[in-house]
């Protein structure tokens, strides 16, 4: 995310510029206020006396905006604007302050649309979603504007803006570059609350109340259709001030209107607070090591994680808080993401893991469904809300296209109840923890096919890859081709691995079912050795990425190898071999271990998945090392990612690009990663459990 500032809480975002402006922006600088999906406000441009403000400086929350001026002539007035996000609000305070000893007026304006657009939309994938059907208006309120988008009898959302003191004006922007219709007052609609409406269609035409619609993927920012200027006119005495209150309240589809969230200040001290329990809960992860700038970087994690926190249910309606994948493009449930991202906090931050448990419980498939891949016991691979997933327009309303987040659900519940002491939530989803298990023998192809597999999912517009690397092409030949047919990954059978022996401890020690643990426990001895027989590379001293749909070895050189020492499915001598090899400098940049080797035809540094470095992915790699006692490779690793953490400001992004150390000082950016990123936040905790494994001084 490329926005200058980011405002994160309940489940919403906002991404504004350094002002504290919104300008409709699409593909990797996508800004707006997002709540489910949708982008609830696409302008929010503050101009005073007919031009942009000045910046003077910009932090957090809050920045110091002032009309232009020189050293002799200083601006007559500064503005204080200090913003904050609530879950499905933002809420503003607009300070002005006469700097001078006489009287000023001031000329305020507010630009302000709602698009509506869904996520899928704003991405930069040039994929474009008809929506002929759809319907956006605006009318004004006696203190502001409301704006609603309609797609026929089935999907409403609305926008609500408030304001303290009400606008003087309300008008259209003007299109040819002159001022806005409010301040000529050629086609201004005053704040009267008689319930003036104008109507665009999706595309962001408009036309009469009840006019028809055109289709289109969204509503423009700019002039014309929906937006709208609110004007006022301040007059300053001497060295006085005043204040601007605004308020946005995000109605989604499904949901009511929030209440409003008080003041910016306010927001921010509830924020705090609930951050600050997350943050300082014990075991403090500083109490634990003397090495600050790890220290700094779990506290950075700790903080991110705290805010990506979203609500979820639970089986029983309960409510939860579970981790959301990260924002820009991810801030919902997706299984894979939050199981590991709990399994890297479950030293420290156990909730998280039973939160997460319980959400992916909830949505666990029941019935078959092949259009979002649904099978009885699957675990979820994403939950959205948006409008493209209502339609299915996108098939990732509830998707199940994941191959590794059944059994890794299996792992962390084992781990859970491990690393607490307390079987009692391995008791309580006792059935879909044995549902997860007859999903891999049966429909994930452990029984029939001897391994975990999935084919793509391309023709039905899902995933055509559906491990963790899941980008088309992510699982290829050296020569670049993707692989074809029922896949069998690598990582993916050292996760049913380590799920099958560890649900069988749970079987024998707190189900009390002796047969079923010996039945485990057989299935994971035999899946060992077949694993070794058809994986492992004696020419490369390494495992294949895959097999194909015939069973031929995918002999690329990939990071998913290093998984496996986490999983234990290896020999103690292969793990050995695995383990140096990764730290070779083909794999490893000096910032991390790359997806792809160098070097091998497919690598491409900015590749999201054939030559990137992406954090968790050596989190896990680290704690595999641990694992095998190589102790001094799991410290290169966490040296090499704390220090790309040091130089983005203790925040790991979700994806780095592959350059290495010795190509440039610090970390490339990969240009469209998340941050914060659930996983990458969670990965400096995941290396502080790895180094402390390892007996090394931390």
């Amino acid at each position: 995310m490329t926005a200058a500032r980011l405002l994160v809480g309940g489940g919403t975002f906002a991404a504004v510029t350094d002002r504290g402006d919104v300008h409709g922006t699409r593909g990797a600088s996508t800004d707006g206020l997002f709540v489910r999906d949708a982008r609830h406000l696409s302008r929010w441009s503050l101009t005073v006396d007919g031009a942009a403000p000045t910046l003077l400086t910009s932090s957090g929350e809050e920045c110091v905006l002032t009309p232009p001026g020189t050293r002799d002539l200083p601006p007559a007035y500064t503005l204080f604007r200090r913003q904050a996000v609530a879950p499905g609000a933002l809420t503003e305070r607009l300070r002005l302050v006469n700097n001078r000893g006489e009287p000023t007026v001031v000329e305020l304006e507010l630009h302000v649309d709602a698009d509506f657009a869904d996520q899928f939309e704003l991405r930069a994938d040039d994929r474009a979603y008809p929506r002929p059907d759809a319907h956006r208006a605006v009318h004004d309120t006696p203190d502001g504007l409301v704006f609603h988008h309609r797609r026929g009898e089935s999907w409403s959302s609305r926008t609500t803006v408030t304001t303290s003191p009400r606008p003087h004006r309300v008008g259209v922007p003007d299109t040819t570059g002159g001022r806005h219709g409010g301040a000529t007052g050629g086609t201004a609609r005053h704040g009267t609350g008689n319930g003036q409406e104008s109507e665009t269609g999706a595309d962001g035409h408009e036309g009469g109340k009840g006019g028809d619609a055109g289709d289109g993927a969204g509503g423009g920012a700019g002039g014309g259709g929906t937006a709208r200027v609110l004007a006022w006119r301040f007059e300053l005495p001497a060295h006085g001030t005043a204040e601007l209150a605004l308020t946005v309240l995000a109605a989604p589809h499904g949901l009511p209107e929030p209440s409003p969230p008080g003041s910016p200040g306010e927001v921010r001290q509830r924020i705090q607070a609930d951050t600050g329990d997350f943050v300082n809960a014990h075991p403090r992860p500083r109490d634990l090591t003397t090495w600050e700038e790890l220290a700094r970087a779990c506290e950075q994690g700790l903080t991110d994680l705290a805010r990506l926190r979203i609500p979820v249910t639970g089986p029983g309606g309960e409510a939860l808080r579970a981790p959301a994948a990260g924002i820009p493009w991810f801030l919902c449930l997706f299984g894979r993401d939050a199981l590991l991202t709990s399994l890297f906090a479950l030293p420290y931050r156990p909730a998280l893991a039973a939160d997460t448990l319980l959400a992916l419980a909830a949505v666990q498939g029941t019935r078959d469904d092949p259009s979002r891949l649904e099978r009885p016991g699957r675990i979820v691979h994403e939950v959205r809300h948006g409008e493209l997933a209502h339609f299915r327009q996108v098939p990732y309303g509830r998707y199940y296209g994941s191959i590794d987040a059944t059994p890794l659900f299996l792992v962390l519940l084992e781990a859970h109840a491990s690393a607490t002491g307390d079987p009692s939530l391995a008791l309580r989803l006792e059935p879909q923890a044995r549902a997860a298990v007859e999903w891999m023998f049966r429909d994930g192809g452990l029984g029939k096919e001897g391994y975990l597999r999935y084919t793509s999912d391309a023709a039905g517009g899902g995933l055509v890859n559906q491990n963790w690397k899941d980008s088309a092409g992510a699982v290829c030949f050296p020569d670049g081709r993707q692989a074809e047919g029922a896949l069998a990954v690598c990582e993916v059978q050292g996760y049913a691995y380590d799920a099958l022996v560890r649900t069988a401890r749970l079987a024998r020690t707190v189900w009390k079912d002796d047969s079923e643990a010996d039945r485990l426990e057989r299935a994971a001895a035999g899946l060992r050795v077949r694993f070794h027989r058809d994986f492992w590379m004696p020419e490369h001293g390494f495992p294949a990425l895959a097999l194909d749909g015939r069973d031929r070895r995918v002999d690329t050189l990939a990071s998913d190898a290093g998984h496996l020492l986490w999983s234990g499915i290896l020999d103690p001598d292969q793990e050995q071999a695995v383990g140096m090899r990764l730290l070779r400098p083909d794999f490893f940049s000096g910032f991390g271990i790359r997806t792809l080797a160098s070097g091998q035809a497919p690598y491409h540094p900015l590749s999201y998945h054939r030559g990137s470095i992406w954090p968790h992915d050596n989190a896990v790699i680290a704690l595999g090392l641990a694992r095998c006692g190589l102790a001094e490779q799991a410290g290169t690793v966490a040296r090499g990612l704390i220090l790309a953490a040091a130089l983005h400001d203790w925040r790991l992004p979700e994806v780095l690009a592959g350059y290495g150390l010795d190509e440039h000082p610090v970390p490339v950016p990969y240009p469209h990663a998340s941050s914060p990123q659930a996983w990458a936040a969670a990965t400096p905790l995941a290396l502080l459990t790895a180094l402390r494994a390892t007996g090394e001084d931390v």
